[in-house]
């Protein structure tokens, strides 16, 4: 979860992120199969791909490089768009991740002779309650994959979060955000100057515009003596 703004250097205003600040999709889906194709790469170096039946033919490094070179002609797809409910919706959905367990004590039903007997949604027919039976085995299978491997924490807090520090600013931020109402959001490009000066920042105006050909006629004089 990343705020749509942040503090300015001196602490003295809010700076609020201008529309679609965060991500641009395509260049996220670039990314993502860069980032995707390399750990592909490491993990055939560390020999722990698998290549069953006809697949063996690109398990040596030459016939594995080439077909992963076919994976930058097409464009990869990432799905990434506004939610139906809005932030609030977000939150609470990953709420229920961060401060849950996998599955709550009243969806658990039964426990007879070995198996377990809870209770599950069905998203496909309209969130229908239904009942799953599973081995004791697979059921603890299933519950220890919501399990963080050691050395991992649920939620780590950075910049005006970090923990060290959210005492000071979160109430700085508060406060400027309720002094300015709301955030600032940079000027539309349309009232915006489209050309200003780049050593004092004042707007500069067109007072004529050249063609190329007149471009060329109000040159300074080339220095390079022709033949």
């Amino acid at each position: 979860m990343v705020p749509a703004g942040g503090l300015a250097p001196d602490h003295s205003r809010w700076v609020a992120a201008p529309d679609g600040f965060f991500l641009p999709v395509k260049v996220l889906s670039r990314v993502f199969r860069g980032k995707f194709v390399a750990g592909l790469r490491r993990l055939h170096a560390r020999r722990r791909l698998v290549f069953p039946g006809t697949l063996n033919a690109f398990e040596p490094l030459e016939q594995f490089s080439a077909f992963l070179r076919t994976l930058f002609h097409a464009d990869w797809v990432v799905y990434s768009k506004r939610p139906f409910g809005g932030a609030q919706h977000v939150v609470q959905y990953l709420g229920r991740y961060t401060h849950r367990v996998a599955i709550s004590n009243h969806r658990l039903v039964s426990l007879d002779q070995g198996k377990v007997t809870f209770r599950w949604r069905d998203s496909a027919h309209h969130n229908k309650q239904r009942l799953l039976t599973l081995s004791s085995n697979e059921f603890l299978r299933r519950f220890l994959l919501h399990v963080l491997p050691l050395g991992f924490v649920r939620i780590r807090h950075f910049g005006l979060f970090a923990h060290r520090r959210r005492r000071e600013l979160l109430p700085l931020c508060s406060r400027l955000l309720a002094e300015f109402g709301q955030p600032s959001r940079p000027a539309p490009a349309a009232s915006r100057p489209l050309w200003t000066c780049p050593v004092c920042g004042g707007v500069m105006v067109v007072i004529e515009r050249l063609t190329p050909v007149q471009v060329r006629w109000r040159s300074p004089p080339s220095t390079v003596k022709l033949p």
